[in-house]
């Protein structure tokens, strides 16, 4: 296919030429190659430029958004390579807006450092949020695989001092960070969000015990003995979130607003209880002169000493209880009548009053119940067919039968065996348990908030749980490539930045980050080498990153992001 050129002389004499789109055919018949127009154009001098551009640009959004430019590239340029753009792009625009670079530079005043080192922990974060990868491999991506404005190539090292930088600062950049976003963003506080979980290493050996203070920071081996807590080591064993006990772990907390915006995170050693937890998270906390904090937590910090922690400082909580406690409060509570009343989310309250100074909501979800129904009476069916004619077993082989049923929790909860050894259906339990369905209580201090606050609110600790899949699942935060603890410590520091930029860009836009990334990786940046020199260009931004653009107040990429002269 090419562009056919014929002249034609007018009755003044004037030469015109004329423009056609045209190709060549075989006529097999003839035997010979013949012309086939597939448009004219008309004349050169009077040709609609602009709706010819509109028409390659148009063409050009079917193709691979490399080879495009390499086809529309100038003909004495080289096409050398293209890099995704879009994703680093908005990242970027979200770093400078949320000012953390501005709060990085400050915190480099008087100190001699790179001046990179903010443009390297940016694109650790990116390289997170985009492709999450060691940081060996993470220098190779920043170097070859995308483009960062400001940071052509990074090497290991580079990467490796920013993250010893990054945890200098942490305090620092938590604090100013904190006020930036929430001021920018016009978030809700009066709610925090608290949980914890752990994340495991794929290694038989705990860490050496080290002295550390309380709050489980490491101290030099000639500390005062009066500011030695404890000693333990940063990877130790403890109860694991993930069910990993065999293996040491680390501890991650996280505080998160309603809006699931997180807005600090923490790490201690594997071994470190939710009371130790909860005094450094509100001490920190404390210093950012918040007006007026509830936290709302999981039914792991319901102890009394948790609770006492949360009250400190003129503090409150919202903590979820264990119906299966057997606790005197929570049997008292479910004992109490009173009519539920509806709220939004088909949420079903009542508070119940037990004599505590505590206030008691009863929540009831008819669809949570439904499902509960149906996930027991799976369980119990097959639980059924497990027994069925075990009464012809001896009693070794039904206590062995036993023993295998309880490393099944499911199952386990609805045996019972009879002082004859016989196994039978607990049916007491399961009309226990049908009374539960659909239900869970909390327990609040706060005595301004109204039922339905203290409800939503804590249905929003939803938000922490989907951090936490986030944080390990599309952010890498396992497997950990390091052993040291400072490094540990920065990766994690590094997911929270992360996450902070990516739950931004879903709030703005309504879109899970999954199918943003996918989006916005399709825009790229070729590059274009000649006589002259190198210069760097972007596709042409589609309708669907437009409008990610726009729902995130970022302008389109420049069309040319980068020129280099020929020296």
């Amino acid at each position: 296919m090419y562009v056919r050129t014929s002249s034609r002389r007018n009755k003044s004499g004037q030469v015109v030429r004329y423009l056609q789109l045209a190709h060549n055919e075989w006529d097999p018949a003839a035997g010979v190659s013949r012309t086939k127009v597939l448009h004219s154009f008309g004349r050169e001098d009077e040709i609609d430029r602009d709706a010819i551009e509109r028409l390659v640009t148009a063409l050009t959004r079917l193709l691979d958004p490399a080879r495009a430019a390499a086809l529309t590239g100038p003909a004495e340029l080289a096409f050398t390579e293209a890099r995704p753009l879009g994703g680093t792009h908005v990242l970027d625009g979200l770093w400078h807006r949320l000012g953390l670079d501005q709060v990085m530079r400050r915190q480099l005043t008087g100190r001699r450092l790179d001046p990179r080192v903010e443009r390297v922990l940016f694109a650790l974060v990116a390289n997170r949020a985009l492709d999450a990868s060691s940081k060996l491999a993470a220098t190779d991506w920043i170097s070859h695989d995308v483009h960062i404005e400001g940071l052509p190539a990074i090497d290991e090292q580079s990467c490796y001092r920013a993250m010893d930088w990054l945890l200098q600062i942490e305090p620092a950049l938590a604090k100013e960070a904190y006020f930036q976003v929430t001021d920018l963003l016009n978030l809700e506080v009066d709610l925090l969000f608290f949980d914890t979980t752990s994340t495991y290493f794929e290694t038989e050996d705990a860490d050496e015990p080290v002295p550390r203070d309380a709050d489980g920071r490491r101290l030099p081996e000639d500390a005062d003995p009066e500011l030695i807590d404890k000693e333990r080591g940063f990877r130790a064993f403890g109860k694991s979130k993930d069910s990993r006990d065999d293996l040491p772990q680390v501890v991650v907390g996280m505080a998160v607003t309603r809006d699931g915006i997180p807005v600090r995170v923490w790490s201690w050693p594997g071994s470190t209880a939710d009371s130790d937890l909860i005094r450094q998270v509100k001490r920190d906390l404390r210093e950012w002169s918040l007006s007026r904090v509830v936290w709302v937590a999981d039914r792991g910090f319901t102890s009394a000493a948790n609770r006492r922690a949360l009250m400190q400082g003129g503090g409150g909580y919202i903590i979820g209880e264990k119906l299966r406690s057997g606790s005197a409060e929570v049997k008292a509570a479910l004992a109490r009548p009173g009519r539920y009343a509806t709220v939004r989310d088909n949420m079903q309250v009542k508070e119940v009053n037990i004599g505590s100074d505590d206030r008691y909501i009863i929540c009831f979800n008819p669809d949570q119940a439904t499902r509960d129904a149906a996930i027991r009476a799976r369980l119990v069916t097959q639980l059924e067919e497990a027994i069925t004619g075990t009464d012809k077993l001896n009693a070794a082989e039904r206590a062995h039968l036993a023993g295998q049923l309880s490393t099944k929790p499911g199952m386990k909860r609805y045996l019972r065996t009879t002082p004859g050894g016989l196994l039978r259906i607990d049916k007491k339990k399961i009309a226990a348990e049908e009374k539960l369905d659909g239900k869970y209580l909390l327990r609040s201090s706060d005595p301004e908030l109204s039922t339905e606050d203290i409800a939503l609110g804590y249905k929003q600790l939803l938000e922490v749980e989907r951090g936490w899949r986030d944080m390990k699942q599309l952010l890498d935060l396992r497997p950990v490539y390091h052993r040291r603890e400072d490094r540990i410590r920065a990766h994690v520091l590094l997911c929270w930045l992360a996450l902070l930029l990516i739950r931004v860009a879903e709030n703005a836009t309504g879109q899970t980050w999954n199918r943003l990334r996918a989006e916005l990786q399709r825009l790229q940046a070729a590059t274009f080498t000649g006589p002259a020199g190198t210069y760097r260009q972007t596709s042409e931004p589609t309708k669907p990153q437009r409008d990610i653009l726009t729902a995130l107040n970022l302008p389109v990429p420049k069309k040319v992001i980068e020129l280099t002269a020929t020296r």
